[in-house]
């Protein structure tokens, strides 16, 4: 069996928020393979954005490691110094933005932020970075004439575009890619995903793309990691979770979004909203919004579960997904008003 490039377990981190401690990533485990992509799918303050940023260490200074290791090439990536850590940004680890205007100098060219990643972080001279940076263009896309231009002068979809060779300038391992598709519109989503799809497959590089949209994973991913309230609720290889979920949640979800091909069929939403973490409900998180809960659901929190060839669920009622599956695919399971 090949072993994993990161192999995150019982990862916690918690945010200062006045006198209180918020536990944004609460215990969190799952595999990134060589090669694969994995998807880090929920609603909005699940606890994703803060689990992908720590891979790179880049948190607010209110944010602390609370526990757990993820490991990358034999080292823990949470124990790591800052000096230990810079050794792995951009040459093993690289992060694609959410917006990549915010993360374009808006007063340098694009070239030269380029050569900057490449000349100081890579040890490339002024001309080799200058040739690197033509070949970067090519591989996603753009023509090497606009290596010249400043950021404004791109259309969002070009500009994240930027940002993925920014992210592959080093040749990185792991890519972490932060909601990479929602600004855009979806014809320009659909060409985004496919170029980090064929680059993917191309060098070998591994990616966790974080999206709250689940027809993305569906598109574009291996396997799938899907978060509520800042827990792992269920994991596994994204056509068997998407196509046999094993946790409410994820069937909610199934009903949520529409297929990234078709706008056909009736969306269902689950109703309410993610907990506030400063005070989470008891047991289950998701029992308060699931139409499935029984007392033991609040009573006591559900473990994570092997539900069969690396599909793990965290649901006191696992057993019973078929028959679940089947009651979540109508819309008055969720809204019992209609």
């Amino acid at each position: 069996m090949t072993e994993p490039l990161l192999s995150i377990r019982d990862l916690s981190i918690a945010y200062q928020v006045g006198r209180h401690e918020i536990t944004a990533v609460d215990r969190a485990s799952f595999d990134v393979d060589p090669g694969s992509i994995v998807g880090l799918v929920g609603e909005s303050g699940c606890g994703k954005t803060t689990l992908a940023r720590s891979l790179t260490r880049v948190l607010s200074d209110k944010a602390r490691i609370a526990g757990g290791q993820a490991m990358f090439m034999g080292r823990d990536l949470m124990a790591l110094s800052e000096r230990q850590m810079n050794t792995h940004r951009w040459r093993d680890i690289a992060f694609i933005p959410q917006s990549a205007m915010n993360s374009l100098d808006p007063v340098y060219t694009v070239g030269s932020q380029l050569s900057e990643v490449l000349t100081r972080r890579g040890g490339l001279t002024r001309g080799d970075a200058r040739k690197r940076s033509e070949e970067l263009f090519e591989w996603v896309g753009i023509e090497s004439n606009r290596l010249d231009d400043y950021p404004h002068q791109f259309s969002g979809g070009m500009r994240q575009r930027v940002a993925i060779a920014l992210a592959l300038a080093l040749n990185p391992k792991l890519i972490v890619a932060d909601e990479p598709v929602t600004a855009l519109d979806v014809i320009v989503q659909r060409q985004i995903l496919d170029q980090l799809k064929e680059l993917q497959s191309r060098l070998g590089i591994s990616v966790v793309l974080v999206t709250h949209d689940i027809s993305v994973v569906a598109y574009v991913c291996d396997r799938v990691v899907v978060m509520y309230a800042g827990r792992v609720a269920e994991s596994g290889p994204m056509d068997r979770t998407l196509t046999e979920p094993a946790h409410p949640y994820t069937m909610g979800l199934r009903n949520a979004f529409p297929d990234l091909a078709s706008a056909a069929g009736v969306l269902t939403p689950i109703e309410g909203a993610p907990p506030n973490l400063m005070n989470p409900p008891p047991g289950c998180r998701f029992a308060p919004r699931c139409p499935f809960a029984e007392p033991r659901c609040t009573a006591s929190d559900p473990a994570l579960v092997d539900v069969g060839d690396g599909h793990i669920a965290a649901c006191h009622r696992w057993s019973e997904a078929a028959a679940l599956r089947i009651r979540a695919e109508r819309t008055e399971t969720w809204i019992p008003t209609l």
